[in-house]
């Protein structure tokens, strides 16, 4: 059994392998910083390929895409990305654009090379990590979550697509709300409401990925969220997500 995944250098990527390694699988992690994937690679189990790499550069996904494209993967995670507060008139453009590349292309590309190959065998897992952020729209964090609506939608979309088809291949979207990750750091912000737990939100989604979920969402706080946001008037909606982004520092 062999798993990638993408953004494992920090965070809910980084649990994922630790997790999934422990349960039996081997693993192929991808981020930027090598060091920090040699330092993982050290505490997990079974076979590890490290392999570094910039993902934001659209041409490294398909690099990386033929680099392990025979190597018999069972499950795609990806989950590599990052955000940036402040208001959008004011925001670097190319760090948007960046993150762009980063949050949707990446996502976009490897999702339908590996599905293509999963839909040949049928069967394999896709989990992208998305937010909550997907059902919003974000003042102060608009690009983030414009492209975290991208990537929830569409992997609704294929799950849709795929049920019709009676399809074995899984593919979900994770959903939590702020989790205790480095992406304020990267951000340049911080969080109004508490920051779940990483390992916690990262075992909760393995255990719905393979219980074939569609949207994923942990703690029962952003479920309730959710499910009230859903009746919630837009100008209301943007409004609350304004006052709990308005912690924004530099």
């Amino acid at each position: 059994m062999l798993a990638l995944i993408t953004g494992a250098s920090s965070g809910i990527g980084r649990d994922m392998a630790r997790i999934l390694s422990k349960k039996g699988y081997d693993l192929i992690i991808v981020a930027r910083r090598r060091d920090r994937l040699n330092e993982l690679k050290q505490e997990l189990d079974g076979k590890v390929t490290v392999i570094a790499m910039d993902l934001s550069i659209v041409e490294n996904n398909y690099k990386l895409y033929e680099k392990v494209k025979n190597k018999n993967i069972d499950i795609l995670i990806n989950n590599a990305g990052f955000g940036l507060f402040g208001d959008f008139i004011k925001t670097d453009l190319d760090t948007e654009l960046k993150m762009i590349d980063l949050n949707i292309k990446s996502y976009h590309i490897l999702t339908k090379l590996f599905l293509q190959d999963f839909q040949k065998k049928d069967e394999g897992f896709i989990l992208n990590v998305c937010s909550s952020a997907g059902f919003m729209a974000g003042p102060r964090l608009s690009t983030y979550y414009a492209t975290k609506n991208y990537v929830t939608k569409l992997t609704m979309a294929i799950n849709e697509e795929l049920r019709r088809n009676k399809s074995r291949v899984v593919i979900s979207a994770l959903c939590p709300g702020p989790v205790a990750t480095e992406f304020n750091q990267v951000a340049h912000g911080t969080f109004a409401i508490k920051e779940a737990s990483s390992f916690e939100v990262a075992k909760y989604a393995i255990d719905k990925l393979f219980k074939k979920k569609m949207i994923i969402v942990p703690t029962f706080l952003m479920k309730f969220t959710l499910f009230v946001n859903r009746f919630t008037p837009y100008r209301l909606s943007l409004y609350v997500a304004y006052l709990i982004q308005k912690r924004k520092s530099s």
